[in-house]
């Protein structure tokens, strides 16, 4: 997994990193990995020589970075424009390096511009862009280059304007995102919650990390990781010659209803794609179940199921007092229990959210953003880590919040992130894949936290390869 640290963490190592180099050394390295990206977007554009790059710089450390790195681009024969948004505080040796390896300053954007390095703000910014910047970030969708194809903008760190902690994104007036809308982030030494997680992730574009010599300075414990392929691989069950059905794990699906037999199907389906050697279905839509899936052992009711090692629960379940009892049975199980749809509906009951609470085997909820404010009286908000991280120590369950970036967060205050999401998922039944799926993860023996991670990676990848279909 990807470690992604909080601000403060970033500058206590730079701090110490720092001290420990001749002065400037970190923002030279950081320089030469952006002109570094840069450059390889250009080639792809008609070349460096004679480019035109337009720099966008701001007060900071993150405008003098854009300005060595426009340096760079300068002394290969790029056309560098620099449009200081503060002059008399930008960063002074940058500046000199920048006019002498041919670069300038302007006080408008140039007609053509192929590339464009957002300098504006870096990982010190608070509150959103200030008018001037708000305005020349709403233009560079305008800007065209050579080919006649929009430019193409690389952030510098982060994307100026987002909330570098948390991946909020403030609105202007207009309630459209007052920040920069990245094609490329180029991050220095460590990834940023903006870059993982939230509505400022989309914004980031495609993510490149430069080695700056700051990850063994790096202390004490990441705001969250991002879960990665070899994760998934690492974590998947093996088979062995011994292997059977049984000891594989067998999965109890608690789903669907007369009302909803289509979710009944659609989770039996996501457990069957998982490690587990059987699937126990109890429901009133068993019927179409086994007609759709022939080899899940079917039942009317979760007590008459047999022994499983995990429980799904709740998908079209509805919430009248049968299932409501089929909750409170598969509560009573000593298994782990992924519980979605309408069993977080009925979970607003205290009493079986008290009955959630005292259980010893693990539990796994998975809420959508409307879902998890029915079980919190409140929204989300922006900082959607914390969000999720409160839920889990509420309700002593690991919360998967989905999402285009599904945070998964632990009762003791560990969270990751699943970067597979996609805008195609964003339609009915597939969550109740994805609560199959993670059963079946569960059923085989893996540890919640990373059924939840491993399910939500999976998910993603399914959704992203149904879309080009």
């Amino acid at each position: 997994m990807t470690p992604v640290w909080r601000v403060a963490d970033i500058r206590t190592a730079e701090k110490a990193l720092m001290a420990t180099l001749p002065p400037g050394t970190l923002m030279q390295r950081a320089a030469a990995g952006l002109a570094r990206r840069c450059a390889l977007l250009l080639a792809d554009r008609g070349g460096v020589y004679a480019a035109p790059v337009l720099l966008l710089v701001g007060s900071g450390d993150n405008g003098g970075d854009a300005l060595y790195a426009g340096a760079r681009l300068a002394r290969r024969g790029a056309a560098v424009s620099a449009l200081l948004l503060d002059p008399d505080r930008a960063h002074a040796e940058g500046l000199a390096a920048l006019r002498a390896a041919g670069g300038r300053t302007v006080d408008r954007p140039p007609t053509l511009v192929d590339l464009v390095l957002d300098g504006i703000v870096g990982i010190g910014g608070r509150g959103g862009l200030r008018e001037t910047a708000e305005q020349l970030a709403a233009s560079l969708l305008r800007h065209r280059g050579r080919d006649g194809e929009r430019a193409t903008v690389v952030a510098v760190d982060v994307p100026s304007g987002v909330a570098v902690d948390t991946g909020a994104v403030p609105l202007n007036a207009a309630g459209r995102p007052n920040a920069v809308r990245a094609d490329v982030t180029v991050a220095f030494g460590a990834l940023k919650p903006a870059l993982a997680v939230g509505p400022a992730a989309a914004l980031a574009g495609q993510v490149e990390l430069v080695d700056i010599g700051l990850r063994p300075w790096l202390r004490g414990t990441p705001a969250l990781r991002v879960v990665e392929w070899s994760d998934v691989v690492d974590w998947w069950p093996r088979l062995g010659a011994s292997s059977e059905k049984y000891t594989r794990g067998v999965v109890g699906v608690a789903t669907g209803s007369a009302t909803y037999p289509g979710a009944a199907v659609l989770s039996v389906g996501g457990a069957l794609a998982g490690p587990t050697g059987l699937v126990r279905y109890a429901g009133s839509a068993r019927d179409e179940v086994v007609r759709q899936h022939p080899s899940v052992i079917a039942s009317g009711r979760v007590a008459d199921a047999g022994r499983v090692q995990a429980w799904v629960c709740g998908s079209g379940l509805g919430t009248d007092e049968r299932a409501a009892t089929e909750l409170r049975t598969v509560l009573a199980a000593p298994v782990p229990v992924v519980l979605d749809a309408d069993a977080l509906t009925l979970l607003v009951d205290g009493s079986l959210a008290d009955q959630l609470r005292r259980r010893d085997a693990p539990i796994v909820v998975t809420p959508h953003d409307r879902e998890f404010t029915r079980l919190c009286g409140e929204e989300p908000g922006g900082d959607r880590v914390a969000a999720t991280l409160r839920l889990a120590a509420w309700m002593n369950a690991v919360v998967l919040l989905k999402g285009d970036r599904t945070v998964i967060g632990t009762p003791d205050g560990r969270a990751y992130v699943n970067p597979t999401g996609t805008p195609a998922l964003a339609t009915g039944g597939t969550g109740d894949v994805l609560a199959g799926l993670l059963g079946s993860l569960l059923a085989a023996g893996l540890p919640a936290e990373r059924a939840a991670a491993a399910a939500a990676y999976l998910h993603g990848l399914a959704g992203r390869e149904a879309a080009h279909t």
